[in-house]
């Protein structure tokens, strides 16, 4: 992998820790969340005119792809409030790539190789340490939560997959992310009020949504210089950042099994993504 790729990939993983973060441990998860989905659709809007092209045939999974976009916010932003984000993000994003294999193979006939199969049993084992072995019902939404978070993943990604090839990526995700941020920051905005949602227009809430943009940029660009296998295995990284993040600052008891956890499941994406 190139040297370029792998900095771009590594600077991406961050800004996607770093904006999940900023929406976690807002005191308004949800309003906090409406202003960054705006911030970052008002930064993505220059440089998607600048390279507009988007053919016809990509609007029906444009479409999907928006409907998976709202639901992933939706359900995010309610793990966030249920669970810890040191065990929804590495629930969330280490579990995806596993069910997009799982769904390639069942439904898209794809098949798979020994390293991703070591690569599953890994995650698993990794959402486990995360999850922690004792029962514990008081979680149990935020888990099931983190999951369908993860399910949401899964299927814009899929999707994103074969509508990508009928548009410039940046214009395609500037499209995705319209219908998912005019619903939820209007539904917002409707439950909350002006007053309220003035009171969340912070500096630090818009700088979450410019993360958002500028993360997904990056693994644009890193995908111009390196295979998608090697980059996806890279950007996982982001996962022990955000459970180190969520230590560190959100002061969150991220035992060292918890944190191991959040390490094996970044192996075992290695492995599905590069297998």
């Amino acid at each position: 992998m190139p040297t370029v790729a792998l900095v771009l990939a590594l600077a991406a993983a961050v800004l996607h820790a770093l904006w999940n973060l900023l929406v976690a441990g807002a005191e308004d998860t949800e309003g906090a969340t409406a202003v960054a989905l705006v911030a970052g659709l008002v930064a993505g809007a220059p440089v998607a005119l600048l390279s507009w092209n988007v053919h016809a045939a990509a609007i029906p999974y444009l479409a999907a792809a928006s409907l998976l976009q709202l639901a992933y916010i939706a359900l995010l932003v309610e793990a966030y409030r249920r669970a810890d984000m040191s065990v929804v993000y590495p629930l969330a994003r280490g579990t995806a790539p596993v069910l997009v294999l799982l769904v390639s193979l069942i439904a898209l006939g794809a098949s798979v190789s020994r390293p991703q199969a070591l690569g599953v049993a890994a995650v698993g084992c990794g959402v486990l340490l995360v999850r922690g072995f004792r029962p514990d019902l008081s979680d149990l939404r935020g888990i099931l939560l983190s999951l369908a978070v993860a399910a949401c993943i899964a299927g814009y990604t899929l999707t994103d997959k074969y509508g990508i090839r009928h548009a410039n990526a940046l214009a395609y995700v500037e499209l995705e992310m319209v219908v998912p941020t005019l619903v939820y920051a209007g539904v917002v905005y409707r439950l909350r009020g002006r007053a309220r949602m003035r009171g969340v227009s912070t500096v630090t809430n818009a700088a979450a949504g410019v993360a958002m943009f500028l993360g997904y940029a990056l693994v644009l660009l890193a995908l111009k210089r390196a295979s998608a296998p090697s980059v996806a295995a890279v950007r996982e990284s982001s996962v022990v950042i955000a459970t180190a993040l969520a230590a560190i600052v959100l002061h969150e008891r991220v035992t060292p099994a918890r944190f191991a956890g959040a390490a094996v499941v970044v192996g075992g994406v290695a492995l599905v993504a590069l297998g």
